[in-house]
């Protein structure tokens, strides 16, 4: 059996690689093409190109690099019927997937599976009639988005989200990482800027602010920052103008398996996290780390998109917990004099959100079959319908 996998985004590299990890064991012969990180080359894909020159969101961050990406699109369709794969699974990144499903779709008849249902329930909601036309199975990672797809026609199956089966940092290895980087028992934040480069330029200048406020009421703070590996120069470059340097996880100073293990680590270890709006927050509430979410984009992005939300929340915890208890700062709210005070609330009252972080792990399949293995045994069964 042949599967030709595209993922754009390092959340889309992990579901890619628990899915083809799933496949693996339900089809040990099967093959791999496409694109997709290091998580799915660990399982024998050889990339067509960098993934991560798709990592780009924003209306007007996506504009200068649309010649680009139009190219790798067409390159991407080319490989697909070239290969004539049995089925084409596309991973998020919908804006570049779908446009390459669609156009598979018009030159052959080649199953087409999009894992991770656009997020329709949130902005944009005729996305899911649209995509009906191209793709024939969506695997959906939360648990209420099946009828939106469904109601359009398109076979949905809930597969949980892989967060739930990831490993956690034992309290061993937290204290071993507290030891190694010197922070023994100080308070400690991690800050999560993001892994596209433009989120880096635009969120880690503000971070370096609202960590030297946060500091004027907790001296003895120490931060840590997890850089993806796309971005890691451009991270140590940007908080050197921090007035508190950060410890700066590089993961190309290890292989892939210790740095994933390191940053567990940094996660369970953290009292605190002060991330970026996307999958990270399910990672921290599987380490049961409390947050708050921050985010900043352009202008002109913010105008199109806010008036576009169909929802008042853009965390995932708060989302499938059906909670408001972690706090954002979105947009015009991103700023640094109230984003400081935020953490020190979280600090002194960490309790508040573990509740909703539990829940959240509930309902998205913890302590059920791992969600790659269900996604896999869902595309194979598309297969047979």
């Amino acid at each position: 059996m042949k599967v030709f996998l595209v993922a754009g985004e390092m959340s889309g590299d992990r579901l890619g690689g628990a899915l083809m990890e799933g496949l693996r064991q339900l089809l040990p012969d099967v093959e791999f093409a496409g694109v997709g990180g290091p998580l799915m080359a660990q399982q024998g894909l050889e990339s067509l190109f960098p993934m991560d020159e798709l990592s780009v969101m924003g209306i007007a961050e996506v504009l200068p690099k649309y010649r680009h990406l139009l190219r790798r699109m067409h390159e991407t369709v080319e490989a697909v019927l070239a290969w004539q794969p049995d089925v084409l699974i596309t991973i998020d990144s919908p804006d570049f997937c779908l446009r390459v499903a669609r156009e598979v779709r018009a030159k052959a008849d080649i199953r087409a599976v999009h894992y991770v249902a656009p997020s329709v329930w949130a902005w944009r909601p005729k996305r899911a009639e649209k995509m009906a036309k191209s793709v024939d199975q969506v695997l959906a990672l939360l648990p209420f988005e099946p009828p939106y797809m469904e109601a359009v026609g398109l076979r949905c199956d809930f597969v949980g989200h892989p967060v739930v089966t990831e490993p956690v940092a034992t309290s061993a290895e937290v204290q071993a990482f507290r030891a190694d980087f010197g922070i023994g028992d100080a308070p400690l934040l991690v800050a999560l800027p993001g892994s596209r480069r433009g989120e880096v330029s635009r969120l880690t200048p503000a971070f370096g602010d609202v960590v030297a406020r946060l500091k004027q009421d907790v001296p003895d703070l120490q931060v840590v920052l997890p850089a993806a590996a796309p971005v890691a120069d451009l991270v140590k470059e940007t908080v050197a103008t921090w007035a508190h340097a950060p410890i700066v996880l590089d993961p190309r100073d290890l292989d892939v398996d210790a740095g994933m293990a390191r940053k567990r680590a940094a996660f369970a270890a953290a009292d605190v996290a002060l991330a970026a709006s996307g999958t990270v927050s399910l990672e921290l509430a599987a380490c049961d780390t409390p947050m708050v979410v921050a985010y900043d984009m352009s202008w002109l992005s913010w105008q199109i998109m806010s008036r576009m939300a169909l929802i008042d929340t853009v965390t995932l915890v708060n989302l499938v917990s059906e909670t408001r208890t972690v706090e954002e700062y979105l947009g015009p709210a991103f700023k640094a004099e109230d984003i400081a005070p935020a953490l020190l609330r979280v600090l002194q009252s960490p309790e508040a959100q573990r509740a909703a972080m539990a829940l959240t792990m509930q309902r998205l399949g913890r302590g059920h079959e791992a969600p790659g293995l269900r996604a896999a045994r869902a595309v194979l069964d598309g297969l047979k319908a």
